[in-house]
């Protein structure tokens, strides 16, 4: 009897552990999923595929992308991002990373010392430029950053009507050129038709000169997408033990000191009333002049 008891015992303790491990290896299972869904969910969330050209199309496009997001740090995101970009073939044209402090609080704590606690928020401005077909992997390449994201606006502005119209227009310009051109070698006698002429090349020179800086902007657009980011982080507390200032007080003389500079302040202001006195003997003498006068003609 008491063997069967064991026996029993052993067993449903063997199938509660091999329950038990069961249980844990599917919610093991379910996490990894969890965070696999959460991840392929935010890298969908910023990338994009918006306006790629194929290879053989007509079409051309400007595209640009605007993403706002949380990271756990910034100066390490903003690293990552820089040397992301530099692996792709892209290139940063700007980048702000500031620190903002919301609030400063003093606190003193002993005779001697102060807790300074501090909180801020970091946040970076940054634009890059990648080529346009690492556009969408560079995204999907810096969505690994996000800790929460904001915002994400990708934009493509079709641009081969502009682009065609420019050609046309270089064209325009060249055949314009060369008449003019012709017309003052051939037809220009008078001095003023000679300077109408010329002024009226000059300005076909300039608009075709502005034409071709156009189109060679369009096209650099075109083969370089722009992204801008905004990086930010959760509000962090700093804090440390600083010395506290003493008060002025603390600098004073001690009694005796003070007495003795009171003693000479006070011999300094005799010397000044005294030499004051002898500035003014003219005066006194007068005084004890008339005096004299007064006491000795007058009265009689």
């Amino acid at each position: 009897m008491k063997t069967i008891t064991k026996v029993s015992l052993t067993t449903l303790a063997t199938v509660t552990l091999l329950y038990s491990c069961k249980k844990a290896d599917d919610a093991s299972l379910n996490d990894q999923t969890a965070d696999y869904a959460t991840a392929v969910a935010d890298s969908a969330t910023v990338s994009s595929s918006a306006a790629v050209e194929k290879k053989d199309s007509k079409q051309k496009f400007i595209r640009t992308a605007d993403i706002k997001f949380k990271v756990k740090n910034v100066a390490k995101s903003t690293y990552a991002i820089e040397n992301t970009v530099q692996k792709f073939g892209g290139f940063v044209t700007y980048t702000n990373l500031q620190s903002n402090i919301q609030e400063q609080i003093k606190t003193k704590i002993s005779q001697d010392s102060t807790l300074e606690t501090t909180k801020y928020t970091v946040e970076n401005n940054v634009t890059i430029r990648v080529p346009n077909t690492q556009l969408d992997t560079v995204i999907k390449t810096i969505a690994r950053q996000i800790d929460f994201l904001d915002s994400r606006v990708i934009k493509a502005d079709d641009v081969s009507l502009k682009l065609l119209s420019n050609q046309l227009a270089q064209k325009r310009n060249v055949v314009t050129e060369k008449r003019v051109a012709k017309a003052i070698d051939t037809k220009g006698k008078k001095m003023t038709d000679i300077m109408q002429a010329e002024n009226a090349l000059a300005t076909q020179k300039e608009a075709k000169d502005n034409t071709i800086i156009d189109q060679l902007s369009m096209e650099d657009q075109i083969n370089f997408s722009t992204i801008t980011l905004q990086l930010y982080q959760k509000e962090t507390t700093k804090q440390e033990i600083t010395a506290s200032d003493k008060d002025s007080n603390a600098y004073k003389p001690n009694l005796g000191i003070q007495i003795i500079d009171s003693l000479k302040n006070g011999w300094y202001i005799l010397e000044a009333i005294f030499v004051f006195i002898l500035n003014l003997w003219p005066f006194i003498l007068m005084g004890f002049g008339g005096f004299f006068l007064y006491k000795k003609y007058v009265k009689k």
